[in-house]
């Protein structure tokens, strides 16, 4: 079991890098108008600086083996697939109704944890926060913007993809079993990379990008928070469950809001800041479900200790 520290380490770590990165990426869109290429910059560098440090003996890092490249292969998919269902919902749907969806999320990923990775059911305490987050959410949304939606299509389509984004990753760095965390760093960056060059290069978007210092500056600069956000990104998933993790993105997303206020004076109303703390609060007060408890049975003839789950219902699957 992780300590304490470890998790508040992992988390804070992660929810400060995520949000810095709003800083980062509009520097860098700023400067180089290229998000594709931005995007496959930030993973490439951080596979290449991971593989650096780990040659040099600085870190200790998994090689590339076959087996361990097909599951983390299917992780960076998905990834790719979420990025892309992403920016289809924020074309058909505004910035502030897929917030709303976003803030649902924890809610479907607790029965999913229940369901395929064999935690419990959030106690009532852990319920009345998710609901009290999704609320507030929506109390934002209500002072800011009107709730609308072009295509449900799309919306379902990166609903389901996140949720098995959260799932997949979970199990992955779960059961695979790693040297060190720096590992699933580098499998999941360099393995992501790939499938980016045909948008990142191949998508003819350079073609007119003038590539200056502060541009080349702003993208570094990018690149380096992407090596600490996905280093405490891939901790805080190992640490924490699925939902955990959700909810801690979901208060990262507020707390990106508040640096957004705060930098550009707009977007978010006195009342909606208001709402937005409620969430944070919200996200402060939610206990992360224990797995499944599992009790022993003795075989009468045997004397053998049979592992049996306490409740079918919340036994993990078999894989």
């Amino acid at each position: 079991m992780a300590s304490r520290s470890e998790v508040v380490f992992a988390a804070v770590g992660y929810m400060a890098c995520s949000s810095l990165m709003l800083i980062g990426n509009k520097m860098a869109v700023h400067y180089l108008p290229a998000p594709s290429f931005i995007l496959w910059a930030q993973l490439f560098v951080c596979a290449v600086v991971v593989w650096l440090l780990g040659f040099c003996g600085v870190v200790k890092v998994d090689a590339m083996e076959w087996e361990k490249a097909k599951k983390f292969g299917v992780v960076s998919l998905v990834f790719v697939g979420t990025i892309f269902a992403n920016m289809k919902t924020l074309q058909y749907a505004n910035v502030e109704t897929f917030i709303v969806f976003r803030a649902s999320t924890p809610i479907a990923l607790s029965v999913c944890d229940w369901i395929f990775l064999g935690r419990e059911l959030p106690s009532r305490r852990s319920c009345l926060s998710l609901a009290v987050l999704l609320c507030g959410a929506i109390a934002y949304v209500k002072t800011d913007a009107g709730f609308e939606v072009k295509a449900y299509a799309w919306v379902g389509a990166w609903y389901g993809i996140f949720l098995l984004n959260q799932v997949y990753i979970k199990y992955v760095v779960d059961s695979v079993q790693m040297d060190s965390n720096w590992g699933r760093v580098f499998y999941s960056n360099a393995l992501a990379a790939i499938p980016l060059v045909f948008t990142g290069l191949g998508s003819g978007e350079l073609n007119d990008v003038v590539f200056t210092g502060p541009g080349v500056f702003a993208t570094l600069f990018s690149c380096v928070l992407g090596v600490a956000m996905s280093f405490f990104a891939m901790s805080a998933r190992k640490l924490v469950s699925a939902t955990y993790f959700a909810i801690i993105g979901n208060a990262c997303k507020i707390i990106t809001i508040f640096v957004n206020y705060l930098i550009w004076d707009k977007h978010a109303s006195p009342t909606g800041l208001g709402c937005l703390v409620v969430c944070l609060v919200a996200a402060y007060v939610y206990e992360q479900a224990p797995m499944a408890k599992v009790q022993q049975t003795f075989d009468a003839d045997q004397g053998v200790p049979l592992k049996t789950a306490a409740n079918l219902s919340t036994c993990p699957p078999q894989r």
